[in-house]
């Protein structure tokens, strides 16, 4: 059954919005605005790190999402993710880390001097009239990327005590096992609602995360149990919400021209990959509609009440509001 909201017209939730455009598309497709990227090389603390920028090109004033990309992964692998949330009236901000070792620590400490830049230096790198949204900044990141955003959030290496509206895990993990944690910090408890954190949380799973690709005891999953989407929900505070792209791994999500090693790291899906994205960008939009801004629940209310509304097959689909 497919609810009525599917094809209803979609409003960006922009605090003050100042563009003339009216996008009228599903969450699911690419909105009405036109995405702009702005590939801004380190320049001492302006910008502190290579980062992509993919904002609207229409003149307005739009909310952030800054984005950690995965573990040895390229923030380039995730521009069609970009291209889609950017479409629906976001600013895209997505920081090229450095860290090799398998620790957070390096990625949380870049994405902090990253975060205290967008206050003072993103507008000038964006497209004229285009302005951000001070008051609306939302955090999210892919894999050791969603731990990185998630130690961030709790107030990890954040000396500024950064301040973000909403965060968001996309098949997050936290190390190799429950006892073999990403160093530092462990932020894992295996207590239910542990984190203390209090804004809304949106955790995306993949179904195929915690397969082994290599059947070799010393080999882990791309996303282990214990570690995964699902721990960090039970350890959410609500409101929270989790939902699972079932038949797609872990890499799935990158672009289709992203190395083709990476499809023998991790178990991938069978079939193509633009629903995968299409789905995680249209529940990224949707949750962000819902939480910052004027704040509609409509579309987000509508994949938790009819989760066959998404391109790929999501399940299991829970929130605790």
């Amino acid at each position: 059954m497919a609810l009525a909201t599917v094809g209803k017209s979609i409003v960006p939730t922009i605090a003050s919005k100042t563009t003339a455009a009216s996008p009228s598309s599903s969450v699911f497709d690419m909105g009405s605005y036109t995405p702009h990227p702005t590939m801004l090389k380190a320049s001492g603390e302006s910008p502190p790190l290579d980062t992509t920028v993919m904002s609207p090109l229409e003149s307005g004033t739009y909310p952030v999402l800054l984005f950690l990309h995965g573990y040895l992964l390229s923030k380039d692998y995730y521009t069609q993710i970009y291209l889609h949330i950017a479409s629906h009236g976001y600013i895209v901000v997505a920081p090229q880390t450095n860290a090799i070792w398998p620790s957070s620590e390096v990625d949380i400490i870049e994405a902090a001097k990253t975060s205290s830049w967008l206050s003072v230096g993103l507008n000038d790198s964006l497209p004229k009239g285009v302005q951000a949204d001070p008051t609306y900044r939302a955090l999210s990141g892919h894999s050791r990327g969603g731990h990185a955003a998630f130690s961030l959030a709790l107030g990890y290496d954040n000396p500024d005590s950064l301040k973000f509206s909403a965060l968001i895990g996309i098949d997050p993990v936290a190390g190799f096992s429950q006892t073999l944690q990403f160093p530092p910090p462990t932020i894992l408890t295996n207590q239910a609602s542990s984190f203390a954190l209090d804004i809304p949380v949106l955790v995306i799973g993949t179904g195929l995360g915690p397969d082994k690709k290599v059947p070799l005891p010393f080999v882990p999953a791309c996303a282990p149990e214990g570690v995964n989407h699902a721990e960090f929900y039970k350890e959410c505070k609500p409101p929270c919400y989790h939902l699972v792209v079932t038949d797609y791994g872990h890499l799935d999500l990158l672009d289709d021209d992203a190395p083709k090693y990476l499809k023998c790291v991790c178990v991938n899906g069978s079939g193509c990959r633009e629903p995968m994205r299409r789905s995680i960008g249209g529940i990224v939009v949707a949750f962000l509609e819902a939480k910052l801004g004027e704040q509609d629940p409509t579309d987000l209310q509508a994949i938790l009440d009819d989760p066959e509304i998404a391109p790929a097959k999501l399940f299991p689909v829970e929130y605790r509001p």
